[in-house]
């Protein structure tokens, strides 16, 4: 297999994964989480 066509498909993949996440909802979700995450390891919450 073509080493660029990898990559390109591993690419489209996670285009993919990305527009079907964004597609159900998630960004709410993953945006909440990330905004825990940074405000326990600066100490805040």
């Amino acid at each position: 297999m073509n080493r660029q066509f990898v990559r390109f498909s591993l690419l489209a993949l996670g285009a993919v994964c990305i527009v079907y996440g964004a597609y159900r909802g998630e960004v709410d979700t993953v945006f909440a989480k990330a905004v825990r995450i940074c405000l326990e390891c600066i100490g805040i919450g």
